[in-house]
């Protein structure tokens, strides 16, 4: 029998919560993927690809176009990201680009902090390149205990896993934060491996700052990206990393013999799409989307813990309604009530009991007022 490689479940949680939902015909709150039409202009490009002939393997790091466009781009945003093309690599995905720049610079035996709760890819990502993960938990309102993050770097420590915008509840990291991070690491080799997936959905004037602006930090730093996210188009599945000139060669090494390129037409396609993209706009829709899914749910007995800040996701307790775990309360609120959700539990490693569920909220207006006639059916 072949031993597994890691120890994440044979099933990831999005899956099974998915085919539950669609098992039960429950509104699917539970995956973050969109269920409303992309730009149109977006679906275009895409096909003008193929009719331009981006049909063939692309550069292994990415269409020049597409770098090209990717270094306006960041030079252009709220706090410029200054990037040239040696920095940049086109990957298949985010998911990807975790695992490859671990697989870039992991030993056996080398540890890499968590910070939990943490999207489910990271640790068997971790383990399958031979790494230790040792977990750090975030406060009660998600933020980093730097004290405790301090205690869990030692010899062994090869890298830091971060996620900002944070995946489940929507906190994002303020430059003050990279500040203690930066002087935790300053001594050391430790490689900060940042998830920065939601890069352009942050609400109420919140501020996005990526670990690659950080003076002390971008010569040791993978800062991940994803056009998923940033246009809706999941199924996509293409992404970026940035990274010193150091480090995305020893990404590369590993890149050319994984994936090599990435879909050519859809480079082509997003590199043309970044010209007339805009920002702001898809920011406010999104916020817009978030609002819209907290007055809907307003008078349903969840409670808020922390208004989500950033992302795709809201977290709600719900104390009120069950005692439940919150993984049989998501399964129950599947099964019976028709709606799915994400237990937060599945964030971490322990899956500790935590009385809240995660609700994705990129949808369109009639599917979470479909969610939420669900639920007044058997919460009110």
């Amino acid at each position: 029998m072949i031993k597994r490689k890691h120890s994440g479940s044979d099933l990831t949680i999005f899956s099974e919560m998915s085919a539950l939902a669609l098992k039960h015909s429950a509104v699917n709150l539970s995956q973050g993927f969109p269920d409303y039409e992309i730009d149109e202009r977006l679906k275009k490009l895409l096909a003008e690809a193929t009719m331009k002939n981006f049909n063939q393997y692309a550069p292994m790091p990415g269409n020049q176009l597409l770098i090209e466009n990717l270094i306006t781009f960041n030079s252009h945003r709220k706090i410029p990201i200054e990037v040239a093309k040696e920095n940049v690599t086109i990957s298949p995905g985010a998911s990807y680009g975790i695992y490859t720049a671990l697989a870039a610079i992991l030993n056996v035996g080398d540890e890499v902090i968590v910070l939990e709760p943490n999207y489910d890819s990271y640790v068997p990502s971790i383990e399958i390149n031979g790494g230790i993960p040792v977990f750090v938990s975030l406060t009660d309102d998600f933020r980093v205990n730097f004290a405790a993050l301090g205690k869990a770097i030692n010899h062994k420590t090869k890298a830091i896993i971060i996620n900002s915008p944070h995946n489940p509840s929507g906190k994002v990291w303020r430059k003050e934060d990279f500040d203690q991070l930066a002087e935790l690491v300053e001594d050391s080799q430790i490689i900060i491996i940042s998830d920065e997936v939601y890069d352009l959905l942050t609400y109420d004037e919140t501020e996005f700052y990526s670990a690659f602006q950080h003076p002390k930090l971008r010569e040791r730093c993978f800062s991940i990206f994803s056009f998923g996210k940033m246009f809706h188009i999941t199924g996509w599945k293409v992404g970026y990393v940035l990274a010193s000139e150091e480090l995305t060669s020893a990404y590369r090494r590993i890149h050319q013999y994984l994936a090599f390129s990435v879909n050519a037409p859809a480079q082509y396609a997003l590199a043309k799409y970044l010209e007339i993209f805009k920002v702001e706009e898809n920011r406010k829709s999104m916020q817009l989307k978030r609002d819209f899914f907290l007055d809907a749910f307003k008078d349903l007995p969840f409670n808020i813990k922390l208004k989500a800040e950033s992302g795709y996701f809201q977290i709600m307790g719900y104390e009120k309604i069950s005692q439940l775990s919150d993984k049989d309360f998501a399964v129950w609120l599947t099964e019976t009530a028709k709606v799915a959700s994400i237990p937060v539990s599945a964030f971490y490693h322990e899956n500790r009991d935590t009385f809240s569920v995660r609700f994705c909220f990129a949808k369109k207006e009639e599917t979470v007022l479909e969610a939420v006639r669900n639920l007044e059916k058997y919460l009110m």
